[in-house]
């Protein structure tokens, strides 16, 4: 692979070592390892066998580092593994089941490749008086003797059986060319989950669930396929890693800086009881100047007008944010309250039609390609929901967009945004949301600038996704209004 990025930011910029914050614990691990001598590979074990392999677990999966023989830390690992993304304990049960230490294996002849686990010779002696004390017993001879050849079997055979269903959870490559580029996204991805453990700010844990998906998605590539078969996909990749990390480096940069005099004696606004400020936030000004409506547009999120948009003007690259109530996809998942779609979801036929086209032919008017547009700027743009009855049922619309996207019948950027972003998306462009601050005894107001950080925001997330393959709406999509008339 030639064509490689390089992150020239603020972010890491050395490749991962062996336990690079616990220096102590390689030496503990690799004189533990020469003690067990060589590795044998399924059933070859010859005298000169492959060099010992640690394993360093880590948050996404691990990485297994050769032992030398000058007894320096390797540059290189040979064998990384990644872990499907959503930590839930069978993806770490496996992580642990994969890692664990070799078999030791007795050779059954000298020049025989056919050897036998420690555990299953073991098991055999123990099966076999076991067996001859159950016989003394009076048990029955044909309970006895298949019990006694099955468990020694059981214990040389079901571990290879248990390594092909946790690997159904982890995707590990292996090879100089394969685990060089994981490395460098590893490290950048190892940045990231440090930033998020270190802090409570919701778009460093969302970074960290980002960078897990892009590290499943290249290590799922190398698994079967070479650097140079997908060099194009793996850069591509590789490139938005670093801009994640890039990011996450410049708010890390922004929550260090030392605050100014006045604001160290004035009591922190994201510290109220509604808890921190939305991502993005500066602390809002006291009191808060009326709003306005020269906001300075982000990428994707053109100033928010009054006026309707164009009847004429199409643009179906859009997306619609609505909010809902909270839901939990798994057992110890992240609460989801805010759902993001691409605009042609609305034709899907699950969706109550022609509800979902006419609400279509209204967020696709006079757009920016790539805009994200909530409900809420919708029902502004309808004259403050008045005109709502002749577009559609929109609750009912919203409903079944849900239903379609826990059904996973399409594509969406499932967020759990914190209450004032959230109460900020379901507000119109140019209201405000008022929270009160008990420590210092006054309300704070946040308006259309803070509005428009939350959006910018989600718009940050959505280009991470999006960048390779847009978000896909549904199968069987009816046509739109624009198209039939």
């Amino acid at each position: 692979m030639t064509d490689t990025l390089h992150s020239h930011g603020t972010g890491p910029q050395q490749p991962l070592r062996p336990f690079a914050r616990d220096p102590q614990r390689w030496d503990e691990e690799r004189s533990r390892a020469l003690r067990f001598g060589h590795v044998c590979r399924e059933t070859v074990c010859a005298g000169t066998g492959e060099p010992a392999l640690v394993y360093e677990r880590t948050g996404w999966g691990w990485l297994g580092w050769r032992v030398p023989s000058d007894g320096t830390p390797p540059k290189v690992p040979s064998q990384i593994g990644v872990f499907t993304p959503g930590r839930a304990l069978p993806q770490r049960l496996a992580v642990r089941w994969l890692t664990r230490r070799p078999a030791r294996r007795i050779a059954l002849t000298a020049t025989s490749p056919a050897s036998l686990r420690y555990s299953a010779a073991a098991m055999g002696a123990v099966s076999f008086f076991a067996a001859l004390f159950a016989l003394s017993r009076g048990i029955p001879a044909d309970v006895v003797l298949p019990t006694m050849l099955l468990a020694p079997l059981l214990t040389e055979h079901l571990p290879e059986r248990l390594d092909e269903r946790a690997r159904t959870h982890v995707r590990s490559v292996e090879g100089d060319d394969a685990c060089h580029y994981l490395q460098r996204l590893a490290a950048l991805h190892t940045y990231i989950v440090q930033a998020a453990a270190d802090s409570d700010r919701y778009e460093l844990r969302r970074s960290a669930e980002i960078g897990h998906n892009l590290l499943w998605g290249a290590a799922d590539l190398l698994q079967n396929q070479d650097t140079r078969t997908t060099s194009t996909r793996l850069v591509h990749r590789e490139r938005l890693m670093a801009q994640l990390a890039d990011q996450v480096a410049q708010i890390l940069q922004r929550t260090r800086a030392a605050p100014t005099a006045d604001e160290a004696v004035q009591p922190r606004s994201d510290e109220s009881p509604l808890g921190p400020l939305p991502p993005g936030f500066e602390p809002a000004s006291r009191p808060t100047p009326p709003p306005t409506n020269d906001i300075s547009p982000r990428k994707g999120f053109p100033p928010m007008t009054q006026t309707r948009p164009d009847d004429t003007a199409r643009t179906t690259d859009v997306y619609l944010l609505f909010a809902h109530e909270p839901y939990y996809p798994s057992a110890g998942t992240q609460e989801i309250n805010t759902t993001l779609v691409a605009a042609d979801t609305l034709l899907h036929p699950q969706v109550q039609q022609p509800d979902g086209a006419r609400i279509h032919d209204r967020l696709t008017r006079g757009r920016q390609p790539g805009e994200i547009i909530p409900l809420a700027t919708l029902t502004h743009e309808l004259g403050g929901g008045a005109d709502w009855p002749a577009v559609g049922d929109w609750e009912n619309v919203i409903t079944d967009l849900l239903q379609l996207v826990r059904a996973g019948e399409c594509d969406a950027l499932s967020l759990g945004l914190p209450d004032i972003a959230r109460a900020l998306i379901i507000a119109g462009p140019h209201s405000q949301v008022r929270a009160f601050d008990a420590g210092a005894d006054e309300l704070i107001t946040y308006g259309p600038n803070e509005r428009a950080a939350v959006l910018a925001e989600i718009d940050t997330f959505l280009t991470c996704l999006v960048a390779e393959q847009d978000l896909w709406p549904g199968d069987g999509l009816l046509p739109p209004l624009f198209q039939q008339a």
